[in-house]
């Protein structure tokens, strides 16, 4: 093993040893496993309706509902690795917050029943990026600011 991965090993069993996950981690991390299923339940409709119905473009509709479940991947990883304290997962959670919210914008401004959809995807995202610059949730994580390295 390298010294880098030593040391991040290290800090992985520094936050196991921190005490119980705190309830804004596990809440973030709920989130992030709710948006990860509900890209693969949409990825799956999609496919399933460009297989099965008539769609404008049944290519487009496939690698639009194969890119969906691939994209779910992103997550579920952050939200399995938030679940286990490991830092690396905060850096996934916050990039599919920060994606989601343009979705979530475009969504509501749809004339259609989207808006429902795209209100709760914002408000899903910024209650998911709160939890996740916490201060608590960092600790847990065992990230540590600029300029506080050991």
């Amino acid at each position: 093993m390298s010294s880098e991965q030593n040391h991040a090993q290290d800090s992985a069993d520094t936050a196991e040893a921190a005490g119980p996950r705190p309830r804004r981690l596990t809440y973030a991390a709920v989130l992030a496993g709710l948006e990860g299923v509900a890209l693969v339940a949409g990825g799956l409709w999609v496919l399933v309706l460009g297989l099965t119905g008539d769609p404008d473009d049944r290519q487009q509709a496939v690698t639009l509902g194969i890119t969906l479940v691939v994209l779910a991947l992103l997550p579920l990883l952050a939200a399995r690795g938030l679940l286990l304290r490991r830092g690396w997962s905060r850096g996934p959670a916050v990039i599919t917050q920060v994606m989601a919210l343009p979705v979530a914008y475009n969504l509501v401004q749809a004339d259609s029943m989207a808006i429902p959809a795209g209100i709760a995807l914002a408000v899903v995202a910024v209650a998911a990026l709160v939890l996740l610059v916490n201060g608590e949730t960092t600790r847990a994580l065992g990230i540590k600011g600029p300029g506080r390295a050991e």
